[in-house]
């Protein structure tokens, strides 16, 4: 993989973790802050890792590919 894919790859990643992250620990922050940091990172990964992957990458791609290809209509 080019550095250049794996810049976009990285990006779209960090779009899509970011915000997940933030509204997941605003949700559920306080209830979860009972239980041993090691505990409280599983259930955000297990959460958060098949949303980004089956939800947030799928949605982000089908926007770039929308986007983009209303920019390539216009030439």
């Amino acid at each position: 993989m080019k550095t250049k894919n794996k810049l976009i790859a990285s990006l779209k990643i960090w779009i899509i973790i970011y915000p997940s992250i933030t509204l997941f620990l605003y949700l559920f922050g306080k209830p979860l802050s009972a239980f041993p940091l090691y505990q409280r990172t599983l259930l955000l990964t297990i959460t958060l890792v098949p949303c980004i992957i089956f939800l947030g990458l799928p949605l982000v791609d089908m926007i770039i590919r929308r986007i983009s290809s209303r920019h390539g209509n216009k030439k």
